[in-house]
């Protein structure tokens, strides 16, 4: 048996409409998926800084806004030099003094290899053995020579990211600025002020989520740096030949990198044990242990007692979230990683919330009698 279905023009031509404008959507999106990252980490931005802004506003004369939103970000430019400041040059300069002393190590290991070097004589390898040796001493040299060159060729790269911070900073004292005039004006469009009510209180869920998160993170962050950094300032003491200063360099280095979730300790703590590995062996191994003795205390007491509650998400939720914000938007998209996937569920919570309110509410005897009369009309 055949079945005919007939489409008219119109329907016909409609339905190719909507298909191709969901395929145009797709693709502007797609198109502007930089510019949509950094509009999000901008928003981000301003949703961490909006509490601070407006305790400053609050105790400036006539609670300006502005004000307290140019001293807010006065603080965060003058932090964000101080880590440029006292990180990059002493990571430059301890790295090249570490590449200069290879020929010297190689020279000094291999002086004390006898057993090593008399079985390579043993087996006639000195030739091929000696234009390794040498081949690895000359690399090593000519990249030390060409650090500024290196440094040189990865201008462009450097400028580009300097140019997207300093777009996300514009955007979110903009936002910072105007914020609540939008928020107002967005919440005048309701007719309805049940619903209105109820909105405002998912809004707030977000946005508790999303500061809960960063004041935990920040607090987490600061007692590891503070911890490092008074680690190192010890080892300086035990060790001469240690710069004291490297306690500084780890405070900042630390505090920045633990910002980033799940990777960004471990990250930190693999910098601060190789520079100081290249000053002193046996500092860099009890930092080493240091590091990962106090992991494991702050993965299982500390961190979980300050950021009880503020988002609660599972393990793999946060694995989740986190690489997928690494591959989207990098570093800083896996800063906004785990408090986007905490508004995603609040959202979710409320959404069921919701239908099972709408299911509970349909399934009264009164409004089943309602809807049966309805549906025999």
């Amino acid at each position: 048996m055949k079945v005919r279905i007939e489409i008219d023009t119109k329907t016909f031509v409609r339905f190719w409409l909507v298909v191709m404008g969901f395929g145009l959507a797709g693709l502007a999106i797609y198109s502007a998926k930089d510019a949509l990252v950094l509009l999000g980490i901008s928003l981000f931005l301003a949703l961490a800084l909006n509490r601070p802004v407006a305790a400053i506003a609050k105790k400036l004369p006539g609670k300006s806004r502005l004000g307290g939103t140019a001293l807010a970000y006065t603080t965060l430019v003058l932090l964000l030099g101080c880590v440029v400041w006292f990180v990059i040059p002493p990571i430059v300069q301890q790295s090249a003094k570490f590449v200069e002393s290879i020929p010297s190590i190689i020279d000094q290991t291999s002086s004390q290899w006898r057993g090593v070097n008399d079985f390579i004589d043993k087996n006639n390898l000195r030739p091929q053995v000696d234009s390794m040796m040498e081949n690895i001493k000359q690399q090593s040299s000519s990249w030390a020579t060409s650090v500024g060159t290196n440094l040189l060729s990865s201008v462009g790269s450097l400028a580009s990211f300097l140019g997207s911070l300093f777009l996300v900073l514009v955007l979110s004292f903009l936002m910072l600025l105007e914020g609540p005039t939008w928020v107002k004006r967005l919440w005048g469009l309701y007719n309805d002020e049940e619903k209105m009510e109820r909105h405002k209180k998912l809004v707030g869920r977000m946005y508790n989520v999303i500061t809960g998160y960063v004041s935990g993170q920040l607090t987490v962050s600061g007692i590891d740096a503070i911890l490092s950094g008074f680690v190192v300032f010890v080892l300086s003491l035990t060790f001469p030949v240690i710069n004291s200063n490297l306690a500084m360099l780890t405070v900042m280095a630390t505090f920045v990198l633990t910002l980033i979730p799940m990777f960004g300790a471990t990250i930190a703590g693999a910098l601060i044990s190789l520079l100081l590995f290249f000053n002193n062996m046996t500092a860099g191994i009890i930092y080493a242990i240091y590091f990962v003795v106090y992991q494991q205390i702050e993965n299982n007491f500390v961190s979980p007692s300050i950021q009880s509650k503020k988002v609660e998400l599972s393990a793999l939720t946060v694995l989740v979230a986190v690489t997928i914000g690494l591959y989207v938007g990098g570093l800083l998209g896996g800063l906004v990683a785990i408090p986007a996937a905490g508004v995603v569920k609040v959202l979710l919570d409320n959404y069921l919330e919701q239908a099972k309110s709408n299911r509970v509410e349909n399934e009264k005897p009164l409004n089943k009698l309602v809807k049966k009369l309805k549906n025999e009309d």
